[in-house]
């Protein structure tokens, strides 16, 4: 049996109006109809606002407007869902009248009604009468030091996210060194399970049992790290308490379970440990109910080597249950590819950004990253005993272990978004494209490969909402690849080129692009993506001085080109003197 060792990888609230872009369809007399796109997103509605042109009737006497509604009312009698009266609420004090529906209407309902409040002669333009609702900012006293939820271009604005889903309903399982007790997370807790079986490494006198407390991992002169409880509290703090710290999901709940300890943890318990939380049987453990089971689990851990059949079959089990696994990508500055289990496959591999943009100098890169996540200098709950448990503390702590918390909050952020509007959960997979087609490129550098860019949980919690009544289905993104070897002459240009057929409409504003170019002294070199049309993209414009070689991942905006077609990596050697290959490059999107 594989006993690898693991180890983890070290409201005070101001009124701001959010509201969706403001393009108006027009009806077919030419009334404007409003921000549609707010309708489409998803939620309730039982108010519009509706404006009469100066010089009708209806705009003289707001009691023709109730007359002017008996038409549009004879239509949304036909609704499946019964009879959904419009009636005049109010005249506002600009001249437009408040609309209101007899219940709650659904997204279809809503577009509806303004198509036929748009349709009345006379009308001028129709709007939904939103609600508004305080933007989040927690009063928790250090959260001006939490940079990773807000900064500009280096963190996963969750503070404007919070607006939209906070969690709640979402069930997190933390498989690490077990929670030490902390008042910013204990309220967030649910049942969780101690999968160490080994008596030397648990460390607290027993082998497997219900209690996932952590005694502490010190070993080898090394003091406790607590890193479980650092990890969960990034997941789910409590929040807006006046105190400490926030969460990236703060209403979602924390799942504890015990796999690290003294000197690490072993791949048997490990995988035991992601079946039992995703709601597998496990011999001599209870098995989980439906509504137990955990929704995300995050393995903030890691190992040298491939992903092992026992890992992949554990974490292919969770998956097949519908619960998303998100994984460190590791801290050796090395490829995510020997490291496990970073390199399984049906995970979210996460690698770090510092508050630059950038990769983090120490997180594992390349192809198997799917996204990048914030994970240099993040404060979370922590404990301060050296050894056995202390006073309840906080401080920051750097790697791909704390980039990995923050994309599994996100992902409870997006499957609480699905459970309050009623809509399916995403699948796992379905999960994965959604956050790298919401993802958003790095400002800095991202030798090696960043994925699809750092997670944006605003976005992907907006995605879940089922705009348009397609149910909120991601779109499905694919790897294009281009393996045969071009080599590359003094003063010469080569094309390699990848065809696309069978996808329809634009590529997207976050489109991948990998390279694998070897070449002594890559300053020589302009490389660039060629779109079907002819455009250019500039990846690399004789960069790099006389270092050899380029290799990397590079986030592209192609929003205004066609996804089929020829696309070419176009390298050109303006240079004399040195020569190279072109392995491989892959276009995402």
């Amino acid at each position: 049996m594989n006993r690898k060792s693991f180890k983890p990888h070290a409201l005070a609230a101001a009124l701001i109006v959010a509201m969706a872009p403001m393009g108006a369809a027009v009806a077919a007399d030419g009334a404007r109809i409003v921000n549609k796109a707010a309708v489409e997103s998803g939620a309730e509605f039982s108010g519009f606002i509706v404006k009469f042109r100066d010089g009708t009737a209806q705009r003289a006497n707001a009691a023709m407007v109730a007359r002017s509604l008996q038409g549009a009312n004879a239509v949304m009698a036909k609704s499946s869902r019964g009879a959904a009266g419009l009636r005049h609420f109010r005249r506002m004090s600009l001249g437009a009248d408040v609309i209101r529906a007899s219940r709650a209407l659904s997204s279809a309902e809503a577009v509806q009604a303004m198509q036929q409040l748009a349709a009345m002669p006379g009308v001028e333009y129709v709007e939904p009468d939103l609600i508004m609702h305080p933007a989040l900012t927690p009063n928790d006293t250090r959260y001006n030091e939490q940079w990773g939820f807000f900064d500009a271009d280096a963190g996963i604005r969750a503070n404007t996210a919070w607006d939209v889903a906070t969690g709640t309903g979402i069930i997190v399982a933390v498989l690490d060194t077990g929670q030490a007790t902390h008042s910013d997370i204990t309220g967030n807790l649910v049942a969780g399970y101690d999968f160490i079986t080994s008596t030397t490494v648990s460390g607290d006198g027993n082998g497997r049992d219900s209690d996932p407390s952590d005694p502490g991992d010190f070993s080898g002169g090394q003091n406790s790290s607590w890193h479980g409880t650092h990890v969960a509290g990034t997941v789910a703090a409590r929040t807006n308490n006046g105190a400490g710290v926030a969460g990236t999901a703060f209403n979602a709940k924390v799942m504890p379970v015990r796999v690290l300890g003294r000197g690490g943890g072993s791949t048997s318990d490990i995988a035991d440990a992601i079946i039992w939380a995703s709601g597998g049987t496990v011999s001599g453990v209870p098995t989980l109910s439906a509504s137990q089971k955990a929704h995300v689990i995050n393995m903030s851990l890691g190992g040298s080597g491939s992903c092992g059949t026992t890992t992949q079959n554990a974490i292919n089990g969770a998956v097949s249950r519908g619960t998303t696994v998100v994984v460190a990508a590791g801290n050796s500055n090395a490829n995510a590819s020997g490291f496990t289990p970073a390199s399984c496959a049906n995970v979210i591999n996460v690698a770090s950004v510092t508050s630059a943009s950038a990769r983090s100098s120490f997180s594992n890169y390349g192809t198997l990253i799917d996204v990048s996540a914030p994970g240099s200098s993040i404060l979370s709950t922590l404990n301060a005993g050296t050894t056995t448990p202390g006073a309840e503390s906080y401080a920051s702590y750097s790697g791909t272990s704390m980039a990995s918390p923050h994309v599994a909050g996100t992902v409870a952020l997006v499957q609480s978004r699905r459970l309050a509007l009623g809509l399916p959960l995403y699948t796992p997979a379905e999960v994965e494209s959604l956050l790298k087609t919401t993802a958003y490129a790095l400002a800095g550098a991202c030798s090696g490969g960043c994925g699809a860019g750092i997670i944006d949980a605003k976005r992907a919690v907006d995605a879940a909402g089922g705009g348009g009544g397609g149910g909120g289905t991601p779109p499905t993104t694919q790897t294009y690849a281009n393996e045969a070897d071009f080599a590359i002459r003094d003063n010469t240009t080569i094309n390699s080129p990848i065809t696309v057929s069978g996808r329809s409409g634009n590529a997207p504003s976050t489109a991948s692009v990998s390279v694998d170019i070897l070449h002594t002294y890559r300053g020589d070199l302009l490389v660039q993506l060629v779109a079907p049309d002819g455009s250019l993209y500039t990846i690399s414009n004789r960069a790099g001085g006389s270092a050899d070689n380029l290799i990397g991942t590079y986030t592209i905006n192609l929003s205004s080109e066609l996804l089929n077609g020829t696309w070419n990596l176009r390298v050109n050697d303006n240079a004399r003197g040195d020569t190279g290959t072109l392995r491989r490059w892959t276009i995402t999107f």
